[in-house]
């Protein structure tokens, strides 16, 4: 549970290329949750605003606005700092009498402390010649004026930049949070990344299903991350793609997003299951794997070309991917996502993240990022949907650790049934199919970026239709040969596999990985 700068104060419209999905294809994917038509950007802005009406009228009855809470919290701030300010007292005797325009004496051999506050001092009367009144501020830290302020300052700053696309999402309490996820229980764990947990909650008078997105608080990087997941998830609106409902920011609790709950769990759930069906196969047959296949294929392709700006998913894996009751998958978690100018044109980032094994050989060499990421990835996922394997398992045989390295030769040696998940009975009916996806995931794993192709071209493999690929190099050259960037010594490969294994065994009988990341 699946998320810094846009240039208009609407959300961002459709392109022309959304057309690409055609009313035959959005009929093969139907699903029973709802369908979504955005031909008409008119209509498109009507439904968001009744859509809202209706989350507002089902639970959306006070918010306080930020500059209340301001002004709540300064004034509370002030009463803390007024009661934490400590006098202390140093009397030598005598009766006591009012301290007024005293001078401190010196303290004498004889004396008592006591600690009180200036509330509890004021009351007081104090002998000035008999006690000495020193103040002490024994504050902690925790509430220091400027430490508040500034978080004041990120919170503003926060506000202003989510403002073009805040009035289209529904703004949540923290209270209504704390309610649906009865308070954060464990049994409401859907899943948890490096920096947030996914909790499953029932929000509103209808009570709602939703899917609520914690960010950790303590990381300083959370605002950003908070920032750039809202805009771009706000901006997407697709049949593959799980929607954004809305958000909370609480500068106390921290920043939750809100997203619609998919009931029918991850692609990883199922393809990972070691129990059987009822017929004795995989819980996922072949014409879902196909249809999931597509469908991935489809909400890739709107977030390169449907949008506004190129927007680069940069975590595609079968735990992001959810499937509806109806097994129509659903793209989700753009925690790692980010723009780009346009398809194909390639920027450095500074830092690499996302998941070993889904990560193209540029991104994880160089932090080069573009497109060809998420078509990388998307391979991965194809040889998954194939084999049934996962991409990195330490408990395989030498030389089958690794699903991209083990699956490379049998795909070029032709060698077909030694690839298929043995769990999935497979026809001669589906061998078209099969044929077609295996081309597709072998187009995906090239590992030089330049020969691989774009998602369309993809597309069009799956869909049986020509595609002119580039040339393909010899069967048995090694990952070096195949990507003349990259110079490795078997060591350094080795090395690699290694460091992509770390943690593997502590997460491979993990099923609960629905938004993380």
């Amino acid at each position: 549970m699946g998320v810094s700068q846009i240039d208009s104060q609407h959300p961002l419209p459709v392109s022309s290329s959304l057309a690409t999905i055609t009313a035959s294809t959005t009929a093969n994917f139907e699903d029973d949750d709802e369908i979504y038509r955005y031909n008409d950007d008119g209509d498109r802005k009507f439904k968001n605003f009744l859509h809202k009406m209706i989350w507002d009228f089902g639970f959306v009855c006070f918010f306080p606005t930020v500059s209340k809470k301001k002004d709540e919290m300064k004034k509370k701030m002030a009463n803390n700092l007024e009661h934490n300010k400590a006098w202390l007292l140093a009397e030598s005797g005598g009766c006591v009498a009012e301290l007024a325009n005293a001078e401190p004496h010196s303290v004498h051999s004889s004396f008592r402390f006591s600690l009180c506050s200036q509330i509890e001092l004021e009351s007081m009367s104090v002998n000035s010649s008999s006690a000495t009144v020193l103040m002490v501020n024994l504050d902690n830290g925790l509430m220091e004026p400027k430490s508040q302020e500034l978080k004041w300052r990120r919170i503003e700053s926060l506000e202003r930049s989510i403002s073009p696309v805040a009035h289209t999402l529904v703004r949540f309490s923290y209270g209504e949070i704390l309610s649906a996820t009865r308070n954060f229980s464990k049994g409401r764990v859907l899943g948890r990344g490096a920096l947030s947990y996914v909790f499953k909650g029932r929000i509103g008078i209808l009570r709602t299903t939703v899917a609520i997105k914690k960010l950790d608080k303590e990381d300083k990087e959370a605002p950003k991350a908070f920032c750039r997941e809202l805009m771009i998830a706000s901006s997407l609106h697709n049949p593959f793609i799980v929607p954004l409902v809305g958000f909370c920011i609480d500068p106390e609790e921290g920043l939750f997003l809100i997203y619609k709950y998919v009931s029918g769990g991850s692609l990883e759930r199922y393809l990972r299951e070691t129990r059987k069906g009822k017929n004795g196969g995989s819980k996922l047959p072949w014409s879902v794997r196909y249809k999931v296949a597509r469908g991935v294929a489809e909400a890739v392709r709107y977030l390169h070309n449907g949008t506004e700006r190129c927007v680069v998913h940069r975590d595609i894996k079968p735990s992001n991917i959810l499937l509806s009751s109806r097994k129509s998958p659903k793209l989700c978690d753009f925690g790692l996502a980010t723009w780009t100018s346009a398809p194909s044109v390639p920027f450095l980032c500074k830092t690499v993240k996302g998941t070993f094994g889904y990560l193209a050989p540029e991104y994880f060499q160089h932090g080069k990022v573009s497109d060809k990421t998420d078509v990388y990835a998307f391979g991965v996922v194809l040889l998954e949907l194939i084999t049934g394997r996962k991409p990195i398992e330490s408990r395989r045989g030498v030389g089958e650790e690794n699903l991209v390295l083990w699956a490379k030769p049998l795909i070029q040696q032709g060698s077909i049934e030694k690839l298929l998940d043995p769990r999935v009975e497979f026809t001669q009916k589906n061998l078209g199919q099969i044929t077609r996806m295996i081309e597709a995931a072998d187009a995906c794993i090239n590992n030089e970026e330049s020969k691989r192709p774009n998602i369309d071209t993809i597309i069009s493999i799956l869909n049986g239709i020509e595609a002119n690929l580039p040339k393909r190099t010899k069967p048995g050259n090694s990952l070096s040969e195949g990507y003349p960037q990259i110079r490795q010594t078997k060591s350094e490969m080795k090395s690699h596999l290694a460091l992509a294994m770390l943690g593997v065994s502590e997460l491979e009988d993990s099923h609960d990985h629905l938004y993380c990341r």
